[in-house]
C-alpha cells in the first residue's frame, strides 16, 4: 500500500511535476486537484465503507502483521486476512487510545457484492478484458490516523470526481487494480480503462527509486534525452 505522501506537496516538487509534464508535451486540467485540500471527500468514502460493514479496526503493528504472514501455512507470501476484535476487547483498546488502522475485509466485501467477485471486470488496453482478483491482495489498509487514507481509496475517489476515463501509469502499479476495482464496486464508482507502461530502469536493469537522482526526468533532459526517447523507453507512442 502506498499512503498519501504529504511531503511531496511542496511547491518546488509540484512545480517540478508541471515542468516534466510540459517537457513531455502533456497538458492537464486546471485547477489541479490537490489531495491535501479534499480530505473530506476521502473521509466520506471511508465512512460509507464503514457504514456498509466492510471495514474493521486492526490494532496489529506492522511487525505483528509480518510475523503473522511468516507463520501462515502457505508461507510469508500469503496475503494478510484478519477480523474485528471481540466487542469488549475492541472497546477496551479504544478506551486506552491504542492506535489502529482501518482494513478492508475481503470476506465482508464479498458478502456485500452477493458472495462473489466475478463481476469485477475491467479493461486493460494491453491484455484486454480481465477479472480483478482481490483475494491476491488480502485485507489491505485503507486508512490510518497518522497518515490519513491510503492511495487505493484516494485514487479511486479522485478518478471518479474528475471524470477520469483512462488511467495510464507504470507497471509497478498493475497490482493495485484488484483492490481499486473492488472499491469502485463497493462505492458505486465508474471503472476507467487501464494501461500500464514499462518503467525506466538503470544500467543494472533495476527500477529507479526516489533516492536515485539520475533517474529523474530533469536529469534525462540534462543529458540530452528527448521526450520521444522517453516515450520509447516506456513503450508508449
Amino acid at each position: 500500500m502506498e499512503d498519501i505522501d504529504r511531503t511531496r506537496c511542496r511547491p518546488d516538487f509540484e512545480q517540478a511535476i508541471y515542468d516534466d509534464l510540459a517537457w513531455l508535451g502533456i497538458d492537464w486540467e486546471t485547477p489541479v486537484r490537490r489531495q491535501s485540500e479534499h480530505m473530506a471527500d476521502y473521509d466520506a468514502a471511508l465512512s460509507r465503507l464503514c457504514s456498509d460493514g466492510v471495514l474493521y479496526r486492526c490494532f496489529r503493528t506492522r511487525k505483528e502483521v509480518a510475523e503473522a504472514a511468516a507463520s501462515a501455512p502457505h508461507g510469508p507470501e500469503t496475503p494478510f486476512r484478519g477480523a474485528p476484535l471481540p466487542e469488549e476487547e475492541e472497546a477496551a483498546r479504544l478506551a486506552r487510545g491504542d492506535p489502529f488502522a482501518w482494513r478492508l475485509s475481503l470476506a465482508a466485501a464479498r458478502r456485500r457484492l452477493g458472495g462473489t467477485f466475478d463481476q469485477l471486470a475491467f479493461t486493460d488496453l494491453d491484455a484486454g478484458e480481465a477479472l480483478a482478483r482481490p483475494d491476491t491482495a488480502g485485507d489491505v489498509i485503507l486508512a490510518r490516523k497518522d497518515v490519513g487514507v491510503a492511495y487505493h481509496l484516494a485514487s479511486v475517489v479522485d478518478d471518479a470526481l474528475q471524470g477520469v476515463t483512462h488511467v495510464i501509469r507504470g507497471e509497478d502499479l498493475r497490482e493495485a487494480i484488484p483492490i481499486q476495482r473492488l472499491l469502485q464496486a463497493l462505492l458505486d464508482l465508474p471503472t476507467p480503462v487501464y494501461r500500464h507502461h514499462r518503467l525506466i530502469v538503470g544500467a543494472d536493469g533495476r527500477r529507479f527509486a526516489k533516492r536515485d537522482a539520475t533517474g529523474r526526468l530533469v536529469d534525462l533532459r540534462a543529458r540530452g534525452v528527448t521526450p520521444a526517447e522517453v516515450r520509447a523507453m516506456v513503450g508508449l507512442p
